[in-house]
């Protein structure tokens, strides 16, 4: 096929995703947008003006996951998807996710742009709760779209204060089945996201494209201690039972078994660490750890969850009780072959560098490969920083992967039927 010549708007693109980052609990340039509070409300209304102002369907489900479908000549055929998130962890950046969803939207205005007409329909989709700040666990909304999260479990899922997701979901206006959000087989015949790396690879060999061949399975576990508190003058150590003290054995078996159990593609991190009653003078009495373990490879993974528990175990000797919960054990996921074979093409088209490289971070089209081939692009970040204030990526570099984009889509949208 000849691919279309598409041109991307980078300053309208770049006041988009400042306006976007306004919308935020944090003061800039930290950005802090948790799942149906009032910026992601806002958030939403400023989307959809813009997915309404670009003339295409939008449609919202029960989740809130948001659906902007530009119609292609043959729209019985399975869609092209493309999309991200735009909620954002506590004093985060304003790019991550934020550049698939705005970006994917660019990318389909640039298409669009060119008077070409896509021969499937292509989606842009805005995925609910990517982070899981709220609910405590990650991809939300396309956990719910894959049918990788049973829609009962998923509605009784509790934040801090005690409210459950179908509860919060009501108040934000939610309406509909938890159980209808599952997708059709079908539905998409490919899925391709944008996003910044959030790594330093790209940026330090001076390629502009990272083109995604694997995204790493995530494992979470979460550790409950429970020791006896007292006095912290008054209980002599021989006699104490103390549950940071233990908790803190924990946390270093976790950076020791990652390091020597398991590949060079093995992560793990202890982010969660909450000790009661948190008084200077007080013995801690309990402790609960959250820890993320993450690979490539399904088997290196569990077997480093394995040497894990076994380790959190041996904490049991200082006299705490232990309580091991696993919260997840995703596995991972390998990037479908035309897709991969389109977002090269599209870069020998532009002339853009191109290397294939796997994702440490996992994100929703880890979720979207269960229903779909499924790809990702990657552009550089600045340092590799991402979840803090200075996460940055450039215009151009955001550009670049939305003119790769666009002509991904392009070839995607011309596939035969499946």
């Amino acid at each position: 096929m000849t691919l279309p010549d598409v041109k991307v708007d980078s300053l309208c693109l770049s006041r988009e995703l400042e306006q976007l980052a306004s919308f935020s609990d944090a003061a800039p340039p930290a950005v802090t947008r948790v799942l149906f509070t009032e910026p992601d409300r806002q958030a939403r209304l400023f989307l959809k003006k813009l997915l309404a102002e670009a003339e295409l369907s939008i449609r919202e489900d029960a989740v809130g996951n948001l659906f902007a479908r530009w119609p292609g000549t043959e729209p019985a055929l399975p869609a092209v998807g493309t999309g991200s998130h735009t909620d954002a962890i506590p004093f985060s950046g304003r790019y991550d996710g934020t550049v698939g969803v705005l970006g994917g939207l660019e990318a389909i205005r640039a298409l669009k742009g060119t008077g070409w007409q896509p021969r499937r329909s292509i989606e842009l989709l805005m995925f609910t709760s990517e982070e899981p700040t709220r609910f405590g666990l990650g991809c939300l909304g396309s956990r719910l779209l894959s049918g990788s999260l049973d829609a009962d479990k998923a509605a009784q899922l509790k934040d801090g204060d005690g409210l459950t997701l179908e509860q919060v979901r009501r108040q934000a206006g939610c309406g509909g089945s938890l159980g209808d959000v599952r997708l059709p087989q079908r539905y998409y015949s490919a899925f391709v996201e944008l996003h910044i790396e959030q790594g330093p690879l790209l940026e330090r060999m001076q390629i502009a494209i990272g083109a995604v061949t694997a995204i790493a399975a995530p494992a979470a576990l979460r550790v409950q201690l429970e020791g006896e508190g007292g006095h912290a003058g008054a209980v002599l150590m021989p006699e104490r039972k103390d549950a940071l003290c233990a908790a803190a054995e924990i946390i270093l078996a976790v950076e020791a078994v990652a390091k020597s159990g398991g590949s060079a593609d093995t992560v793990a991190t202890t982010g969660v660490c909450r000790v009661h009653p948190g008084a200077i003078n007080s013995i801690p009495s309990q402790v609960t750890l959250e820890i993320d373990v993450r690979d490539i490879d399904l088997k290196k993974r569990d077997q480093v969850v394995k040497k894990l528990s076994d380790a959190i175990q041996d904490a049991s000797r200082r006299g705490v009780r232990l309580q091991v919960e696993l919260l997840n054990a995703d596995p991972p996921a390998q990037a479908g072959r035309e897709v991969l074979g389109a977002i090269q093409t599209a870069c020998q088209r532009l002339r853009l560098s191109c290397q294939p490289m796997v994702s440490r971070a996992y994100h929703d089209s880890l979720f979207m490969a269960r229903l779909c081939p499924t790809g990702m692009i990657f552009i550089p970040c600045k340092d590799g920083i991402s979840h803090r204030p200075d996460e940055y990526s450039s215009p151009e570099a955001i550009a670049n992967g939305v003119r790769v984009l666009a002509l991904t889509l392009a070839q995607l949208a011309e596939g035969a039927a499946r």
